[in-house]
C-alpha cells in the first residue's frame, strides 16, 4: 500500500453529496449549448443495456440532466461524425472518441487474454477484416449470422470474430440498427490523430483516474476504480499523481480523492428533478449510493418476478439533491403507468408526480395512471397531483 498523503480539505456529508449532483450534472443550470455530446464528455461514460422501457438507458442519461431532448437529436450526437465509440469501460459503454487512445492498456490486455468464453474458429478473424474492408459497415448477421442456434450465448463463428476485433480495437461499432451493433474498420471510422496505441498502460490509467474523479466530483479509490472497472491496484498506482487532491468527508470512514476544480467554489443552483435510469453513473455503485444518498439501489430485471421488491426496471426518483422514491414504469398505448410507486414520505409526492408527467411527455405519452403505491394512503395524494400537473 502506498503512504497516503494527508487531507488537504475535509467535507461534510452534505458538501460531498452537491459535488457529486454538480459533477454528475444535476445541480446548477445545464450546458444546454453542449448538449448531449457535453453531458457524455462530463460523464466520461453512458452506459449501454439492452433494456427499453421508456426509452433505453443511453437515451435516459441525457434526458435526467438536460430535460425533453429529442430522442433523433440523441442518438444523432452519439454517432454522427464518430463523437463516440462503442467500448467496454464500466460495462458496455459510449465513450467520447478522443478518449480511444486512452483504452490502449485494455486493448492490449484482451490481445494478451489466455481465455474466452468462445473459440474463434480458424480462418474466421481475417474473413470478417477482409469483408469489413470489402464492403463497409455491417452487423453480425450480414457477416455471416449473429448466433449458431436460439441460445442467445450460442455465437456463430462471425460473431466471435467480429467481436474479438472490437475488443482488439480493429473494428469499432459505429451505430446501432434495430439495437444490433454495425461494425466497421477503426482505420475508417477512428480520426487518424486517434488511432494509435502509442500511450502506455500507466499514461492510459493515470488519464482514465482523473476522468473518473472529475465526473463523481469526489469518491473514494473504490468508486473511481469501479467508474471504468480498473483494478484497485492500477489506481493504486497512479491516483498521486492523478491531479486528483486528497480529502476527508464526514461519515465516510475511508480516504478519499476530489477533482481540485470542484472544491473551488461550493455548489449552488437549481436541483434536477426525475427519474433515473438504474444505469446512470449517478448510482453505479450500490455501496457509493448508499453511503451519499441512504438509498439501497438494486436492478431487479434479472431477478424472478415473485422476488422482486421495487419491480422490474424500477427507476429512482431525483428530487431536491436527494433520492426520495422509485417508480417501476410500462407503457400502455399512450399511458405511462406506474405499475408500483415506492415512497414513504408524504413531501415527496409532488415531487414523483413531477417527474411521473415530464417523462410521459418526453417519450409521447399523454397520460399517467398509478397502479399501485407501498404506502397505501400515498396513492390518493399522488393522483392527485397527476391530476393537477397533466392539467
Amino acid at each position: 500500500m502506498t503512504t497516503l498523503p494527508r487531507p488537504t480539505t475535509s467535507l461534510t456529508a452534505d458538501d460531498a453529496r452537491r459535488i457529486v449532483l454538480r459533477a454528475q450534472g444535476f445541480l446548477g443550470a445545464p450546458d444546454r449549448r453542449a448538449g448531449v455530446r457535453g453531458v457524455l464528455r462530463r460523464l466520461g461514460a453512458v452506459q449501454l443495456d439492452t433494456i427499453s422501457v421508456l426509452a433505453r438507458s443511453h437515451e435516459l442519461v441525457p434526458y435526467a440532466r438536460l430535460g425533453a431532448v429529442g430522442r433523433k437529436a440523441v442518438e444523432s450526437a452519439y454517432w454522427r461524425d464518430t463523437h463516440a465509440f462503442e467500448y467496454w469501460s464500466h460495462a458496455a459503454c459510449l465513450l467520447p472518441v478522443e478518449e480511444w487512445p486512452h483504452f490502449a492498456f485494455r486493448r492490449r490486455a484482451y490481445r494478451h487474454r489466455p481465455h474466452w468464453n468462445h473459440e474463434l474458429p480458424a480462418g474466421a478473424y481475417d474473413q470478417v477484416v477482409k469483408q469489413l474492408r470489402a464492403e463497409g459497415p455491417l452487423t453480425s448477421t450480414e457477416l455471416g449470422g449473429a448466433k449458431r442456434t436460439n441460445d442467445w450465448w450460442d455465437w456463430s463463428g462471425a460473431k466471435v470474430a467480429v467481436e474479438r476485433a472490437l475488443m482488439y480495437g480493429e473494428v469499432v461499432c459505429v451505430r446501432r440498427r434495430g439495437w444490433k451493433r454495425v461494425y466497421d474498420l477503426a482505420e475508417r471510422a477512428i480520426p487518424d490523430t486517434l488511432l494509435h496505441d502509442e500511450l502506455d498502460d500507466t499514461e492510459c490509467l493515470r488519464r482514465l483516474v482523473r476522468l473518473a474523479g472529475e465526473s463523481l466530483g469526489v469518491g473514494t479509490r473504490a468508486d473511481i476504480a469501479d467508474y471504468h472497472r480498473l483494478k484497485g491496484e492500477q489506481v493504486e498506482a497512479v491516483i498521486a499523481d492523478s491531479g486528483l487532491v486528497p480529502v476527508e468527508v464526514e461519515g465516510w470512514g475511508r480516504p478519499a480523492w476530489a477533482d481540485p476544480a470542484a472544491l473551488v467554489t461550493p455548489p449552488r443552483g437549481r436541483h434536477r428533478t426525475t427519474l433515473l435510469s438504474p444505469f446512470d453513473s449517478l448510482i453505479w455503485e450500490r455501496a457509493r449510493t448508499e453511503r451519499i444518498f441512504g438509498f439501497t439501489h438494486r436492478l431487479e430485471a434479472y431477478v424472478p418476478k415473485t422476488k422482486r421488491v421495487h419491480g422490474y426496471f424500477a427507476m429512482p426518483v431525483l428530487a431536491g439533491g436527494r433520492l426520495v422514491g422509485r417508480v417501476d414504469p410500462a407503457r400502455e398505448g399512450r399511458t405511462l403507468v406506474a405499475k408500483q410507486v415506492t415512497v414513504d414520505d408524504a413531501k415527496a409526492v409532488p415531487a414523483v408526480a413531477q417527474a411521473l408527467v415530464e417523462a410521459a411527455g418526453w417519450v409521447d405519452l399523454t397520460d399517467v395512471r398509478v397502479e399501485r403505491v407501498t404506502v397505501p394512503e400515498l396513492r390518493e395524494p399522488l393522483v392527485r397531483e397527476l391530476a393537477r400537473a397533466l392539467g
